[in-house]
């Protein structure tokens, strides 16, 4: 099957094409690759993963994890 996505703003082309180089991929793989990440089941975190998400996400109190967790049970 193909896909296709109309009016793409060139920045966001541009965002791409140096993510894919970095990767060693053509676009359409770079492309491939966040489609299928986006769509596999989750899986747990590592401990290691865990702790760099809380320091990217900025938590800094109990409450602010829970805030977290609501979202995203909501989502689902």
């Amino acid at each position: 099957m193909n896909l296709s996505i109309k009016n793409v703003p060139d920045e966001v082309v541009q965002r791409l094409r140096q993510r894919a180089a970095r990767r060693h991929r053509s676009l359409q793989g770079e492309l491939l690759a966040i489609i299928e990440e986006a769509v596999r089941s989750q899986r747990e975190l590592s401990p290691a993963e865990l702790l760099a998400e809380v320091r990217r996400l900025g938590l800094r109190t109990p409450a602010d994890s829970a805030d977290i967790v609501r979202a995203d049970r909501d989502r689902r």
